[in-house]
């Protein structure tokens, strides 16, 4: 049936009734009679192709028509594989998910979302665990901030129902480098200040750029989070 149809996309040979058309090579093109391009074309072996039937006059190619259709649906089908669909992936966490879960889940992220594909992450509140919202949102920021070499955020945790989302998109690679660039600045600078306090042996707040920051979650809710005591 797709054949078929390609088949009838296109006239050939006496399907083309119009008095002149551009026969087009890669020597360039020449507009001539529709006879004395039917005739170029049996003298040599090949048929006459209207690829441009509303161009004025219409353009044809010299051709044999069955690869001239294999040329065609060969294209088509590149044409789709680089119309790659993108995918939202999910990704779902409990209020009190463990260390090794968590980085378990954090490594399918990166993955999906090397992949070019979306991710949303939910944390599911069952029962009287709603009460464990804001750890559910301090988990979520976390996530965002360790994929920010991978993701930008479309949407902050954001609850609805008995389920808090966030949603995160792939970064263009050129924004990625540029990431990393900005991550290795802030490393360094994060060395001076360690160095400089030691110097004044006055112990300060870290100034942190990332999402974690930002929510101002306390020391005692990321320790709860990562396990530690």
């Amino acid at each position: 049936m797709k054949n078929d149809k390609m088949k009838n996309q296109y006239r050939v040979n006496e399907q083309i009734r119009v008095r002149e058309v551009r026969v087009v090579s890669e020597g360039g093109s020449t507009v001539m009679a529709t006879r004395s391009a039917l005739e170029m074309a049996r003298e040599q072996g090949v048929d006459l192709v209207e690829i441009s039937p509303n161009a004025q006059p219409p353009v044809c190619r010299l051709i044999d028509y069955s690869k001239f259709l294999y040329q065609q649906k060969k294209h088509a089908k590149e044409m789709k594989a680089k119309q790659a669909k993108v995918e939202i992936k999910e990704i779902r966490f409990g209020p009190q998910t463990d260390e090794h879960d968590y980085n378990f889940k954090l490594k399918h992220a990166q993955e999906f979302l090397s992949e070019g594909n979306k991710v949303r992450a939910y944390v599911f509140f069952r029962g009287r665990s709603i009460l464990f919202k804001e750890q559910g949102e301090v988990l979520l920021l976390r996530f965002a901030n360790d994929l920010e070499e991978y993701a930008k955020v479309e949407q902050l945790p954001k609850l609805d129902g008995k389920k808090m989302f966030l949603y995160l998109a792939p970064k263009k690679a050129g924004v990625v480098k540029k990431s990393q660039q900005k991550m290795d600045r802030e490393k360094r600078e994060a060395e001076a200040r360690s160095a400089k306090e030691t110097e004044n042996g006055v112990e300060e707040m870290p100034t942190n750029g990332g999402l974690l920051a930002n929510a101002k979650v306390s020391a005692e809710a990321l320790k709860a989070l990562t396990g530690e005591e």
